[in-house]
């Protein structure tokens, strides 16, 4: 890396860094409109939790040395962790690439993922003296938070304000796919074969939301009694079976009013509603808003 160390283009001062604020994160939008590669550099003076998104096509990023990099393609994110407090990040943007980076203070992740002294995240991997490279795909709904941090919706104003709000609902999004895979192998479900059940239940409940089978008949897909059904579930995934699909249902139609490519009649559907007005009241009793009062929101 050193003997190509000129040709990176320092970034710490550029408008390409669109959120710093000292003692919490930093937000990178790197995009290269150019047919050509694009080499950056930041140097880091702290320790950080790095969390990278490949919105479009592909790019490398190394981090001391060139040896030491990792390499993401689109809708591909990596979280990676040192214990360096001092080190220079090299990006090498292929052309027609975009990128986020947020990089967050250890000391504010801490923060974040405690709850009076609960801690809500294993820490012990930040122990170790070995660093941390944890790949994975970029699910639709953190897809869509990003395409909100990348666009301007709001004024100059208000939009640090907006960021913030948008990578805290992210990081929620990002944390929680990994909390529920730990979920599945809960402790109080010691039978891998009834854990396995219960996910197979999970995903059954989500492909038939439209017309979801009783507990009963659920039981009897899976291979479970309904009494382990029941309790097994609500263990591992926190809510009762139906209580899971509601919360999963409004989630959904959620993203969809984000997305705006569909009416409030067509979501209703989708979701397998009979009439509209019983997804208004459901969404309403739920987020305390209409759907429509969401969507202009």
């Amino acid at each position: 890396m050193k003997s190509v160390i000129n040709i990176y283009k320092n970034i710490d001062k550029s408008t390409q860094c669109i959120f710093h604020e000292s003692g919490t994160f930093k937000i990178f939008h790197l995009n290269n409109l150019s047919d050509n590669h694009e080499f950056l550099q930041h140097s880091l003076n702290d320790n950080y939790i790095q969390i990278y998104f490949c919105c479009k096509n592909e790019c490398t990023i190394a981090f001391n040395a060139e040896h030491c990099a990792i390499k993401l393609i689109e809708d591909g994110s990596n979280m990676v962790y040192f214990k360096d407090e001092k080190m220079n990040l090299f990006f090498n943007l292929s052309p027609n690439t975009e990128l986020i980076a947020i990089l967050i203070s250890i000391e504010h992740f801490h923060s974040l993922f405690s709850i009076n002294g609960n801690a809500l995240f294993n820490y012990n991997s930040l122990k170790s003296e070995n660093p941390i490279i944890e790949p994975k795909e970029i699910n639709p709904t953190i897809k869509l938070i990003l395409n909100q941090l990348r666009t301007r919706q709001t004024n100059e104003l208000l939009r640090p304000i907006y960021l913030k709000g948008k990578v805290y609902e992210l990081l929620s999004y990002y944390f929680s796919e990994s909390s529920e895979k730990e979920s599945e192998n809960c402790p109080y479900v010691s039978n891998e074969e009834i854990a396995s059940k219960l996910k197979q239940a999970k995903k059954l409940i989500v492909l038939k939301m439209n017309n979801p089978p009783s507990l009963s008949n659920l039981a009897k897909e899976v291979g479970l009694n309904i009494k382990k059904l029941k309790t097994g579930f609500k263990e591992v995934y926190g809510v009762p079976v139906f209580v899971f699909l509601l919360n999963y249902k409004m989630e959904l139609a959620k993203t969809l009013l984000q997305e705006q490519q569909m009416n409030v009649n067509e979501i209703a559907s989708h979701l397998g509603y009979s009439a509209s007005s019983h997804f208004i009241a459901a969404f309403k009793k739920k987020f305390g808003i209409t759907p429509k009062q969401f969507a202009k929101s």
